[in-house]
């Protein structure tokens, strides 16, 4: 018998560290992003640039996030969360920091689009997500997801007011180079959730699977391809907003410090969406409650396009729509994980957000071309409010349940 010394138990992950450190992460990495369009009339101005190259540059930035996702998404799951992380908090401040500086259409759209695209794909709350899938029960996922989902509405809603005043104070070129400073805290925040997804441990029933025997499983299953296209709506609509709201606003003569109001308070609900969302994920089907969501901005647009845009009608739109903003997040990222659990959940989502982007790509290039030509945004949010009905319809057939692989253990 042996007097050696018994070895220490391994301790389980910190979860609520987890949680705070990435729910940080998602705030100071979605929060300059989301203030952006607060940039587009000072830059434009200074610059002497045409509305729709500023907007082609935010294209670009969410396009860049979008095709950046899976691969940050396979980095994440090969590698560890906080090297992907640590790199994206060093792309994007340095793309925020060359905007301040760009003087050409060309180094907008490497610093601007590029830069801080790729940067924001490393940092976002994607991986956050995949992070607290990770080390929670399948229970708990729903409303984790609603957590860092909220945290990232959180950052919209402190930033876009820190931005107007501090474009006010300060100039725009000072604050961007502020909002690079922050990106300095992110791989400190990241420690906390470094490590990667795990092989299923023997005896689990669950065989093994490759990276590419998971994304042919993926793209093989029609609920996943469904719930791709339908997220495609979502990134449309959201960047044409975030982009564009604050200078339709300006457009109908309202003062300019309106838009950043209205993009504010869009985050301050949906921090009450996203949390009421991850917890209605979790205890009601996610498909149907997906379709609810897109309908449901389907008349929040057309409200807000039908009656005169005043204080109260902004207000009312701001906060309806903040209920419904990012709140597509926790069920459409929890699909993924009942469908194919959470080995590849980074790199199987990063697919689904790159759709999203796309969408988002085509929402603020689209916004800025038609108003060149037309002098409005009105063809837009009517393009808005049709493809809302048809992300409502084509999410109510998807499955929710798990692939035949993960049959015979309990449902993710």
């Amino acid at each position: 018998m042996s007097n050696s010394p018994a070895l220490p138990e391994r301790t389980g992950p910190n979860i609520p560290l987890i949680i705070v450190c990435g729910s940080l992460i998602a705030l100071i990495s979605f929060g300059p992003r989301s203030a952006m369009g607060l940039f587009l009339q000072p830059m434009t101005d200074s610059r002497e640039w045409s509305r729709e190259l500023f907007a082609l540059s935010l294209a670009i930035q969410n396009l860049m996030w979008g095709v950046g996702q899976p691969i940050a998404g396979m980095v994440a799951d090969r590698f560890g969360t906080w090297k992907a992380v640590t790199f994206g908090a060093l792309l994007y401040a340095s793309g925020l920091v060359l905007m301040a500086e760009a003087q050409t259409a060309t180094a907008l759209h490497l610093s601007a689009g590029v830069l801080i695209g790729l940067g924001i794909s490393f940092s976002s709350f994607s991986l956050v997500l995949a992070a607290f899938g990770r080390v929670v029960t399948p229970q708990q996922r729903s409303l984790a997801f609603g957590i860092g989902t909220a945290s990232g509405s959180l950052g919209q809603f402190l930033f876009a007011p820190l931005g107007v005043s501090l474009i006010d104070a300060i100039g725009w070129q000072h604050t961007l180079l502020m909002f690079a400073g922050l990106m300095a805290a992110l791989p400190l925040l990241a420690i906390a959730l470094r490590g990667r997804a795990a092989a299923p441990a023997q005896g689990q029933g669950v065989p093994d699977q490759s990276l590419k025997g998971a994304l042919a499983e993926a793209f093989g299953t029609r609920g996943y391809l469904l719930l791709t296209a339908g997220f495609f709506v979502c990134g449309f609509q959201l960047a044409f907003i975030t982009v564009h709201l604050p200078p339709y606003m300006s457009d109908l003569g309202l003062d300019p410090g309106w838009g950043g109001t209205a993009i504010a308070l869009i985050g301050l609900f949906n921090i009450a969406g996203a949390l009421l969302s991850g917890y209605i994920g979790g205890r009601y089907s996610k498909p149907i409650f997906l379709s609810l969501i897109y309908f449901a901005r389907a008349l929040t647009i057309l409200f807000f396009i039908t009656f005169p845009v005043t204080s109260v009608t902004i207000i009312a739109f701001s906060a309806l729509l903040g209920l419904l903003w990012l709140s597509t997040v926790p069920p459409t990222s929890g699909l993924v994980a009942v469908m194919f659990g959470p080995r590849y959940m980074a790199t199987l989502f990063g697919f689904v957000f790159l759709s999203h982007q796309v969408g988002a790509f085509l929402g603020v290039w689209l916004g800025g071309r038609l108003y060149d030509q037309t002098g409005s945004y009105d063809v837009v949010w009517w393009i808005a409010i049709a493809l809302s009905v048809l992300a409502g319809l084509i999410n109510l057939p998807i499955a929710e349940k798990p692939v035949p692989r993960l049959v015979g253990q309990p449902a993710e």
